[in-house]
């Protein structure tokens, strides 16, 4: 039951914002209240054809340009004070329209209830002059005259319905109006539209008579005004307060949020659905009430087409009603299809019904005669329909590329996909050979052939990549040139495309600078349309291809300059690729000994240039030279600490075993430095006066890059300050030294090492 009574509520705000629209609709169909060229010359020389040739000939001639001058002025006044109401009109309606449903509720009320005063005023007058000719009802009452109040045209039986109509209006409008309520007024508002009825029965003047539904209307108006007055602060309290929300909700989740939320909650895509039916259904009536002859369908389909496009109002509902059409086409190629992946942000219904309205908007749809409207709606229809095929193959170029990857995959859902596949490079070609064989040579006909063969172009790009990964799937072995397959596929079909959009927007500029008709803004927007299809359809287009081949150029050269594996290595290796896990027919070795195919890595050096198993740099032909020589003073220096660690754990081994003086190399030395252990002694000063050099050169070095950075030289960097490495190996220098002279017995100051004194 809820669910009902929501629908029922919906329904009801729909139909109280269609009036809205109507009161629109009618101002532009007058054009706003401005007057054409035309009309403003047979009006400034309206004098000279209304006056009389001999009255004319005899005005002096100032007298006839004054006359002139002044009937100009006068046009013009009552056309900028026209155009000024016609303004205030569309804003006002525009207004209701955004209301809330409680406001728009209000506003109906009080509507209702001034229009029920005019209502009962002109059924008082109609009331009153049946009975100002007819003989005294009060007179037949009180002489129980039978006969003549029951007569079927006697004035009683003529003003029963006014009399039942003014009582009903009075309770209506008591119960409705939102002026003052007490009960003496309640009660005295139906007698209120009764009066001029009760008063024609007395025998009073026809003076009184005749303004007696004046006077009856005085209480109802002068309770809306009432009304009218003090609810003025509230419409202005309204009106801040909207604009109040609507810039909080901005400031929060942006515009963009902000429109489709209003466009959610006033629901205008079903209000412009009602409006359009209800404005295509009335003119349809009157085209069949007016017309005595029988129509023929055909005619009376393009009468309706092209009143149903008269305004800018008009195009909207007709984009809605197309919106909602390719909206169920998508959905039931979704369905035969059988998929379940529907995005309804990105639905055909919406951006079908955009590409409409700007194919109105630009091609001046509204602003042309009903021959040439017609004729320009069909060709706006064309163009419509190849977009929509474009939108068909964006659907279904998914579903072939899912189903060519799975190894047991439905045949039904295959078979489906190619009779879309079908279809689309069908009705493409239909289309053309209609096309072509009705029309001559023409800008629009070349721009519905490029959409259509590009659309050919686009299904056979997808049918040949499905066809590909089909056979790649039901391959037992690894196909190594798949990849240059796909890609040389693709290439093919992006350069099509990329001609063709070069192609378009030549031939849209054609159109704009020889063939547009004077319409500023439909040039505007055509020029608009054009700078966009120049920057994401051509601009971005190309240079993403550009940079898509030169990762692929990069990629294929440095493969190209790995050394290959042999078939002995790949025997010893007998694994399968780290990225494809496939087996190796053939592969390529890293600098980091690793074992690749060379497709699979040229892949991997689309997204980076390390090994995928260990990191390692795979090519640094781009390094920079100071990064290896820091690199490799790095490493020096990680050679270095292992050494005085493993010098200084030597020395502590002596502290613990004092008979043991000299501790064997092998025990203390790791790496290379074994092969220099029998020829070195445990304690060399020159020997760690030289690492601790380059470790201060390295020091030096860092700090100079990092002072670089920052913006200071070597001269202004503080001399006087170690770094904490320096400080920490002159520590470990100080202990080691200490360690010597206590097993040799020796008493040298060793406070400082020579080779940190080089960074003082």
């Amino acid at each position: 039951m809820s669910v009902v009574r929501t629908k029922v509520l919906g329904l009801v705000d729909v139909i109280m914002r269609v009036p809205s629209l109507f009161i629109i609709d009618e101002i532009l169909k007058i054009g706003m209240g401005v007057p054409t060229g035309q009309s403003t010359g047979q009006v400034a020389n309206s004098t000279t054809i209304n006056l009389d040739p001999p009255v004319a000939a005899m005005l002096p001639e100032d007298e006839r340009g004054m006359q002139d001058s002044i009937e100009v002025y006068k046009f013009i006044s009552f056309a900028v004070l026209k155009f000024l109401v016609c303004v205030f009109g569309a804003i006002s309606a525009t207004c209701v329209f955004m209301l809330w449903t409680r406001h728009l509720v209000i506003v109906y009320m009080y509507i209702v209830s001034v229009g029920l005063i005019f209502l009962s005023y002109w059924s008082n007058v109609s009331a009153l002059s049946l009975i100002s000719d007819s003989p005294s009802l009060l007179e037949d009452v009180l002489s129980l005259n039978m006969e003549r109040l029951l007569d079927p045209g006697g004035v009683l039986i003529s003003i029963l319905p006014h009399l039942l109509a003014q009582w009903l209006m009075g309770v209506i409008f008591a119960y409705i109006h939102l002026g003052p309520r007490h009960k003496i007024v309640q009660k005295a508002l139906p007698f209120s539209f009764l009066m001029p009825l009760l008063l024609a029965m007395l025998p009073l003047p026809s003076i009184v008579l005749k303004h007696s539904p004046a006077f009856a209307a005085i209480l109802p108006l002068v309770l809306s005004k009432i009304a009218l007055w003090s609810s003025s602060f509230d419409v202005v309290k309204t009106i801040l307060s909207g604009y109040q929300h609507a810039r909080n909700f901005a400031s929060n989740f942006g515009i963009a949020t902000l429109i489709e939320n209003e466009w959610q909650r006033l629901n205008v895509p079903c209000v412009l659905r009602v409006f359009w039916t209800i404005r295509l259904s009335e003119h349809l009536i009157s085209l069949l009430m007016s017309s005595e002859a029988p129509l023929r369908f055909a005619a009376m389909v393009q009468s309706v087409l092209v009143s149903g496009c008269e305004t800018l109002t008009a195009v909207l509902g007709m984009t809605s009603i197309i919106s909602l059409i390719c909206h169920y086409i998508g959905k039931m190629f979704q369905l035969f299809l059988l998929s379940e992946d529907y995005d309804e942000d990105k639905s055909i219904g919406t951006v079908s019904a955009i590409l409409f309205y700007i194919l109105a908007l630009q091609t001046g749809l509204t602003s042309l005669s009903p021959d040439k409207r017609i004729i320009r709606l069909c060709r706006n229809m064309c163009l419509l329909m190849t977009a929509l095929l474009h939108f068909l193959h964006n659907i279904v170029a998914p579903i072939l590329m899912s189903l060519s990857a799975a190894r047991n995959p439905s045949r039904k859902r295959h078979a489906r996909a190619l009779i879309v596949c079908a279809f689309l490079l069908i009705a493409p070609g239909s289309l053309l050979a209609v096309l072509w064989a009705s029309h001559s040579p023409s800008t629009w006909l070349l721009a519905v052939t490029a959409f259509s063969v590009e659309v050919i172009v686009k299904v056979l790009v997808s049918l040949a990549t499905y066809t590909l990964f089909l056979l790649d799937a039901r391959r037992q072995t690894f196909w190594e040139k798949l990849d240059d397959y796909v890609y040389y596929i693709r290439a093919f079909g992006n350069s099509v495309e990329f001609c063709f959009g070069i192609f378009l927007f030549f031939n849209g500029a054609w159109i704009l600078i020889f063939e547009s008709e004077m319409i500023p803004i439909g040039g505007a927007i055509r020029a608009l349309m054009m700078g966009i299809h120049a920057y994401f359809n051509i601009w971005c287009e190309a240079r993403a291809g550009w940079v898509v081949f030169m990762k692929r150029r990069t990629a294929v050269h440095k493969i190209s300059s790995l050394p290959e594996a042999t078939t002995a290595q790949l025997q010893q290796f007998d694994d399968v690729c780290a990225i494809c896990y496939q087996d190796m027919t053939s592969a390529k070795i890293t600098r980091c000994n690793h074992y690749f195919h060379g497709v699979c890595l040229r892949k991997w050096l689309y997204v980076q240039d390390r090994c995928p198993l260990c990191h390692e740099i795979i090519m640094n032909q781009d390094g920079n030279p100071g990064d290896e020589s820091i690199e490799e003073q790095a490493n020096n220096t990680g050679s270095t600490n292992r050494r005085i660690e493993a010098r200084v754990g030597g020395a502590a081994s002596d502290i613990n075993n004092p008979q043991h003086s000299a501790p064997q190399p092998t025990t203390i030395l790791h790496g290379a430095d074994q092969a220099d252990a029998h020829t070195q002694p445990l304690f060399d000063d020159q020997y760690l006066e030289e690492q601790i050099n380059n470790l201060s050169r390295a020091a030096s070095a860092s700090r100079t890059q990092d002072d670089n950075v920052n913006g200071r030289s070597d001269v202004q960097a503080d001399a006087s300050k170690r770094t904490p490495l320096e400080e920490q190996y002159l520590e470990e220098y100080r202990l080691e030294r200490l360690k010597f002279d206590m097993l040799h017995g020796t008493n040298a100051n060793h406070n400082n090492p020579p080779g940190i004194a080089l960074s003082n």
